[in-house]
């Protein structure tokens, strides 16, 4: 499959299982305050096998395209855990994980699984909006000695905070679909009017300009 029929197909997945939900007229409202058209929850994805199925040949598919010199990978605390560890699994590659911080107990770990200096690591995400959860977990890794090669995730918004903060960090993302293609989407299969896209693309271009609400 290549790329954009893996965006597409990833994109209707998604949208089937209400991973990805948009309600433009009646936005969702962030911790931060911030009014969002959208709600995203990639754990629905594994409770629904079929999709399920799409996301982790699809990951392995990116991963051996993008990084075939991986040797393990790590997931992100706690969203891309089963997602490392079922890709893991169909790659016959080993699979860690790394916590939001060190435990107070036992050996005080805050990578799990084993990891030797100078692996070639790819990280695996669900979401990336900001980017800055999964740079903390490049930076640990990066830090125990290994080579991290990159960053695999279900989707991205595209948001330039997240794009510029990656490029600052000097780490590459492949994602397996994108907002504006999950946006394009939903218009075609009649979850949202199509004149809603703009909007949705506005929220996306900056998320605290609320002029994207009717």
């Amino acid at each position: 499959m290549n790329k954009a029929e893996m965006e597409r197909t990833i994109a209707k997945d998604l949208l089937s299982i209400k991973a990805v939900f948009f309600r433009p007229d009646e936005p969702f409202t962030w911790a931060s305050g911030i009014k969002s058209p959208v709600y995203c929850d990639n754990r629905l994805t594994l409770t629904a096998p079929k999709v399920r199925n799409d996301v982790e040949n699809g990951l392995a598919e990116l991963i051996n395209a993008y990084y075939p010199d991986a040797e393990v990978l790590m997931g992100t605390s706690t969203a891309g855990i089963a997602h490392a560890a079922i890709t893991g699994h169909i790659m016959g590659l080993p699979m860690g994980y790394v916590r939001s911080g060190a435990k107070d107990h036992g050996r005080q770990n805050q990578i799990e699984g084993r990891l030797e200096k100078g692996q070639k690591v790819v990280v695996v995400e669900d979401l990336i909006s900001t980017g800055g959860s999964c740079i903390e977990v490049v930076n640990v890794l990066r830090e125990a000695g290994a080579d991290v090669l990159g960053i695999v995730s279900i989707f991205t918004y595209g948001m330039q905070k997240g794009i510029d903060r990656l490029k600052e960090a000097n780490v590459q993302n492949v994602s397996l679909t994108s907002f504006d293609v999950i946006a394009k989407t939903a218009a075609e299969e009649g979850y949202i009017k199509p004149e809603d896209v703009q909007r949705l693309i506005a929220f996306r271009n900056n998320p605290s300009d609320e002029s994207w609400i009717k």
